[in-house]
């Protein structure tokens, strides 16, 4: 566990500010300036110096880091070395996800393991994929599913593993009754001249409609913007528009609508990757963990191409 001073030093590298440090932690403004002091007279080092009217790291802060990465790593492995050879895990297990993570992969794993492990503390939360990264930077989970979006760290981050659960199929959804209802299959460039519903500019929802619809060849026409399945399900029912839905998603029968396999090469699809601090992804709860995750994602795929798992067994 590496020292919190060394934490908002991480976390400084990261968000450039102080400010901006404190709007991301518990602490006030004045506190984070207080531990990076404490920090710099406890290693003998400048750490940070004026820069216009910001500050930036010193060659000594980024050395800091670098032994900091490696620091963290271990102690991660030794983590998940010292629970392979528990024989009853305690304590407390968090899993994060974005919403359809949260509603059909999460909810199982978590009774299961509560199931088989009485003595553990099993916690469950929703979560945007960005703030699922920072939960688990900030080691208030253990296990995160996000689905990759423009703003997610690179794999080569140091601060995290990350590893292919599965891919998603998205489906196209139209109107009962519309022109490409009753098909098998379809491309994404058929809608290209529909009207679109589309999450807010941000989320991750909206970078998902908009990125697959760039890679088949079209700037959708974004008429309409909702968050929720339901919504969305709602304006299309009415003639208004289509939608992306990704398979694991659900929509209730009452909305006169419906969903097309979409083809093409690549399928869009998106990528559901499992998250973990870097050296922690041989931790055997999170091994029994995907596990259980890969199971309920396999069940999941009733029809259509089932999910792309390139990791993690069924833990029967």
């Amino acid at each position: 566990m590496l020292d919190p001073k060394v934490k908002v030093l991480q976390l400084l590298e990261r968000y450039g500010s102080v400010a901006a440090v404190a709007a991301v932690t518990s602490y006030t403004p004045s506190a984070v300036s207080y531990q990076l002091r404490q920090l710099s007279e406890q290693l003998e080092v400048k750490l940070i110096e004026p820069a216009g009217r910001g500050i930036k790291l010193t060659a000594a802060a980024r050395i800091v880091l670098r032994h900091a990465e490696v620091m963290q790593t271990q102690y991660e492995l030794l983590r998940s070395e010292l629970a392979a050879t528990s024989e009853e895990f305690s304590g407390q297990f968090t899993m994060c996800g974005f919403s359809t993570a949260a509603t059909h992969l999460l909810p199982h794993a978590t009774l299961t393991l509560r199931d088989r492990h009485p003595r553990l503390r099993v916690r469950l939360i929703e979560a945007e994929p960005s703030n699922c990264f920072r939960l688990v930077e900030g080691e208030e989970a253990d296990l995160a599913l996000v689905m990759v979006t423009a703003d997610s760290p690179p794999l080569s981050d140091g601060r995290f593993d990350q590893q292919l659960l599965l891919d998603d199929p998205l489906d196209l959804v139209v109107p009962a009754g519309h022109h490409l209802a009753g098909r098998q299959t379809v491309t994404l460039a058929d809608a290209a001249l529909e009207s679109w519903s589309i999450g807010t500019p941000g989320s991750a929802y909206h970078q998902l409609t908009v990125a697959a619809c760039v890679a088949a060849g079209f700037t959708p026409n974004m008429a309409y913007q909702a968050d929720e399945w339901e919504t969305g399900a709602a304006l299309v029912a009415q003639g208004l528009c289509v939608m992306l839905m990704p398979r694991l998603g659900s929509i209730d029968q009452r909305w006169p609508v419906e969903r097309i396999q979409l083809s093409g090469e690549p399928a869009p699809a998106r990528r559901i990757m499992a998250v973990t601090r870097k050296g922690a992804a041989g931790h055997p709860l999170v091994a029994e963990a995907l596990g259980l995750i890969h199971a309920s994602s396999s069940s999941l795929f009733t029809s259509g191409p089932k999910p792309t798992s390139l990791i993690f067994p069924t833990i029967e």
